[in-house]
């Protein structure tokens, strides 16, 4: 958990290409991730007990699998847009490959299987909490990228969902 928060507060933002990105984005993004990851580590240092044969359980297998599945998904998908740019370039262009062949916010999607996983491997509520939230909050964004996409590219594949594989 800490690497993650680690890697997207300090790493992702200068991977990024296009416009500079916005310190009080940075810093509000470091203030999120801070104090979800001391609620985090909080519940599962002090408040939460585990039997012995926790990692043997179908909450925590099934739970670590689509964790580590969306992880996959997001990481790929960052990698994706990142590539879509080259330095200097401003303009939005149409990601292509991995899930982004079926829906527009394939970033989003990891990241919410991701945190799902967490919540279900960990058995808390801080971390269903967090899930739902992120849920939230990018699951909106997914469906306004896709609007924005629909929009603005003419040739942009109609069959894309926003957020969901063949749903929604």
């Amino acid at each position: 958990l800490c690497f993650l928060i680690y890697l997207r507060t300090f790493i992702y933002p200068f991977f990024t290409r296009g416009r500079p990105f916005p310190l009080q984005l940075l810093f509000f993004g470091m203030l999120f991730c801070i104090y979800n990851g001391f609620l985090q580590g909080y519940y599962l240092i002090y408040c939460a007990e585990y039997p012995n044969d926790w990692c043997t359980d179908i909450r925590f297998t099934s739970g670590l699998l689509l964790f580590l599945l969306g992880m996959g998904i997001n990481i790929h998908s960052d990698l994706l847009l990142r590539q879509l740019r080259k330095p200097g370039e401003v303009t939005y262009k149409i990601p292509q490959g991995g899930l982004f062949t079926y829906i527009s916010g394939a970033n989003y999607f990891g990241e919410i299987v991701e945190w799902f996983g967490f919540a279900i491997a960990t058995w808390s509520l801080p971390a269903f909490a967090f899930a739902f939230f992120t849920l939230c909050c990018i699951g909106p964004r997914a469906y306004h990228h896709h609007r924005y996409y629909l929009k603005t590219f003419t040739d942009y594949p109609k069959s894309r969902k926003a957020l969901i594989p063949f749903v929604f």
